[in-house]
């Protein structure tokens, strides 16, 4: 039977696999990326024709004054459900951040014997970051969180875009753009 201890892995061994890893990584981005693409091209394109009847609907029933009367409405209404969708979310990206970091955190020991002291500290200074940027997340105001995106996305615009195309994308998946299997069910229901 083989030696069960296994050696630390050797610094080229390590990069290897960290530029295989970071290839698939970009395959599977740039997939993602353009399913969002697709998703949202097609979202956009069923919900123009499912509003089209109540465009209609509304040109024909109230005036103006009505329109914009309701449409305040409406706004008050989706800005209230996105204050607390916000919340929502803030807690639960929050309690991510804290899991993902205890999860580096209790992990940091398997580092160290599989790859050595010098990996298993970057993991636990990668834990205490996380654990820290969780707290912060936790600690701060919705209006003080999105000041801190706006100035973000000002000084990072392509790491904003990156992040705004995968969010996207799960938006499209979220609302039912299923991607490939979308496409032919509608195919296969079209014929």
């Amino acid at each position: 039977m083989a030696d069960e201890t296994t050696a630390p892995l050797a610094p080229e061994a390590v990069a290897e696999t960290v530029a295989a890893t970071g290839e698939t990584v970009s395959a599977k981005f740039s997939k993602a990326l353009e399913d969002a693409k697709a998703s949202a091209v097609a979202l956009g394109k069923d919900l123009q024709e499912k509003a089209a009847p109540y465009r209609e609907k509304l040109e024909d029933k109230l005036s103006s004054a009505d329109l914009a009367a309701e449409a305040r409405a409406i706004g008050e209404q989706a800005k209230e459900r996105a204050l607390a969708l916000a919340a929502e979310g803030k807690v639960k990206a929050s309690d991510a951040l804290s899991g993902l970091g205890k999860l580096f955190a209790d992990n940091a020991s398997v580092v160290d014997d599989k790859l050595g002291a010098k990996y298993g500290d970057y993991a636990r200074t990668a834990a205490r970051s996380i654990q820290e940027t969780a707290a912060k997340l936790e600690s701060k105001e919705l209006d003080e969180l999105g000041k801190d995106a706006v100035e973000f996305v000002k000084k990072n615009p392509a790491v904003a875009i990156g992040a705004a195309a995968v969010v996207g994308f799960a938006l499209a998946k979220l609302l039912g753009g299923g991607g490939e299997e979308a496409v032919e069910a509608d195919n296969d229901a079209a014929e």
